[in-house]
């Protein structure tokens, strides 16, 4: 049995720690937060085997730059002399290639079946009772027929990569779903993916954690380390010291600034999204994704959630209304007759997404540090992914064989 202490309380470190003590080690979590909001509990809730293609792809920086000056836009970098942030649009840039997208495809899809594969099993095992987990699929909703040729050309690939998936008609469309504007050409349907609603998972969770004799220091921010030699031996808070074993950094956007503090290189941008829970009854059945408006919609446990944005602007507290709006926008040009209230966009809430430069988490030991693995930089994929992460985040320190190649996601690789 190791002593554990895990840095960070969102779904990878609530993840890597339930996995961690099923493996019989003690375990402390340690979160600056609450541990009651952050990208956690306001993404989509989408578990999506289907999305196997990475954020760094050909284009992606070209659109980055055409929609720098909109900050309305879906995918916003905020132009601003940081040194971080440059190096990272640079690296970014140098991974959105065509070779790396088709090297990073298989990684995604396997990491996501595992982590699709490891819900069912907590929800099967009885630990956190009951929580919503429907194999529904996701809507890829277009407008456009560019759009619509270019999720097609996604679901070629995902159907050789035997994932379940169909292309619909309008008529088919609206089969299914029913009261949606005129102006919806057709869809994709990933029969694949399944949704969640991250609040009520999150809160079981802890609970069953909470049971397990797992330790939160909440409200507690890392300040330094204790080093020796090739080892972490110990980590001070602004409240108090530590000792462990192994040391797991599952920290999200804010991994770069403490593995700085342990002279460690990763290179991280928070990428900032909202979203709009609607409590009332909407035209919504199925999860979908607005594909003009780059907005996901996700029917949850007593509401519907409207997400979505890409907002590279640094670690704030700024609640960008015009990016609200157009979530809201969104949902009525998608919808029949619905419209969200001024008072369900002022209740919006943000997290953050930490974005890697080629689009996959960093999992793994690093090379300097021998007790120190790192699990972060999932962007989008932070949800579907955290069972799977905690899985082999628990086989690492564990010693075990490994339930897939991590390799591809090595924390000391070179962009």
């Amino acid at each position: 049995m190791k002593n554990c202490i895990v840095i960070g309380g969102g779904i990878i470190g609530l993840c890597s720690a339930y996995y961690l003590k099923k493996e019989g080690h003690h375990v402390t979590i340690i979160d600056k937060s609450n541990l009651d909001s952050g990208a956690s509990y306001v993404n989509a809730g989408y578990i999506t085997p289907s999305h196997i293609i990475p954020l760094a792809a050909p284009g992606m920086m070209a659109k980055g730059i055409k929609w720098m000056f909109n900050s309305n836009s879906p995918f916003y970098m905020k132009p601003r002399l940081d040194v971080d942030f440059i190096k990272w649009a640079w690296q970014f840039n140098k991974s959105a290639t065509k070779a790396n997208v088709e090297k990073a495809i298989p990684l995604i899809k396997d990491i996501n079946i595992l982590s699709r594969e490891l819900y069912l099993d907590i929800l099967t095992s009885g630990d956190l009772g009951d929580f919503q987990l429907e194999r529904n699929g996701l809507l890829m909703l277009y407008k456009t027929e560019k759009e619509g040729n270019h999720e097609k050309e996604v679901a070629k690939r995902a159907q050789d990569m035997q994932l379940a998936v169909k292309e619909l008609s309008a008529e088919q469309l609206h089969q299914l779903q029913p009261n949606l504007s005129k102006e919806i050409l057709g869809a994709v349907h990933y029969e694949c993916d399944a949704h969640t609603t991250p609040t009520e998972f999150m809160a079981k969770m802890k609970d069953y954690l909470l049971k397990r004799d797992v330790v939160f220091k909440t409200n507690e921010e890392v300040t330094d380390f204790t080093i020796e030699k090739d080892k972490i031996t110990g980590l001070q808070t602004n409240k108090d010291t530590y000792k462990a074993d192994e040391f797991v950094l599952a920290s999200g956007s804010w991994s770069q600034k403490i593995a700085k503090r342990l002279q460690l290189k990763i290179s991280i941008q928070a990428g900032k999204g909202y979203r709009i829970d609607v409590s009332r009854e909407t035209p919504v059945l199925l999860p979908a994704i607005l594909m003009e408006a780059k907005v996901a919609v996700t029917p949850m446990k007593g509401f519907t959630r409207f997400a979505g944005t890409m907002e590279l602007a640094g670690i704030n507290n700024t609640i960008r209304k015009g990016r609200v709006a157009t979530i809201a926008t969104a949902a009525s040009n998608y919808y029949n007759n619905f419209t969200i209230s001024e008072n369900e966009k002022s209740d919006a809430q943000y997290g953050f997404r930490p974005v890697s430069p080629d689009g996959l988490p960093y999992i793994g030991k690093t090379e300097r540090l021998k007790n120190l693995t790192i699990a972060t930089g999932h962007a989008m994929m932070g949800w579907s992914l955290g069972p799977a992460t905690g899985k082999l985040v628990s086989e690492i320190i564990s010693d075990k064989e490994k339930s897939m190649e991590v390799g591809g996601f090595n924390p000391s690789r070179r962009f």
